[in-house]
């Protein structure tokens, strides 16, 4: 007998896929757009998409489970640091006073998650506010070039960055759920 949940997959093509590629909803390789802008955002896309297909299905405990001591690691932590970055990203080219952290001071993202419904559903709205806002404000340069703001950070720069983020997130999201319930990813 092990702790280890079994390892699953809802896709029937391939036995380490999370969907089958005809269910995927994240058009990965269907349709590439042309130019860079389009692209960026295409990649962007498909990474949001991937943090929250791995979060589907899962109940707040779920949520809320640590990887491995002594880390704080959890999709729910995941997902209300990628609402705070978002907010920070926007800080970075928005002139005047800085947006205040949504869940306080540094790390309180990951260290102040409990296993409740409404922090998921409320971790769930803020990411979604705040990508909204942000995509609202970016959608405003055609330019990739330009530095506005205090951060002097080029739109393109900001843009590749946010990529990184849910990149780099979604790998440790596909980890967790397969330690949650043993469903893999792709």
């Amino acid at each position: 007998m092990t702790d280890q949940p079994q390892r699953w997959t809802k896709a029937t093509v391939y036995p380490d896929m999370w969907v089958n590629p005809d269910d995927d909803p994240r058009d990965t390789d269907k349709n590439a757009p042309d130019g860079e802008l389009p692209t960026l955002l295409h990649y962007l896309k498909s990474y949001r998409l991937t943090i929250l297909m791995k979060c589907d299905g899962l109940t707040a405990e779920q949520m809320a489970t640590r990887s491995v001591p002594p880390s704080d690691l959890s999709l729910l932590g995941l997902i209300r640091h990628l609402a705070e970055v978002e907010r920070d990203w926007r800080n970075w080219i928005l002139p005047g006073e800085e947006e205040p952290h949504i869940y306080g001071g540094p790390d309180a993202d990951f260290d102040d998650v409990k296993p409740e419904q409404a922090m998921v559903d409320e971790a769930f709205a803020n990411l979604e506010r705040e990508q909204a806002a942000t995509d609202a404000i970016l959608s405003g340069y055609d330019d990739l070039g330009v530095k506005p703001g205090k951060g002097e950070i080029a739109i393109r720069d900001l843009q590749v960055h946010r990529i990184e983020e849910y990149a780099r997130h979604a790998g440790h999201a596909d980890l967790l759920r397969e330690c949650i319930d043993g469903r893999v990813g792709q």
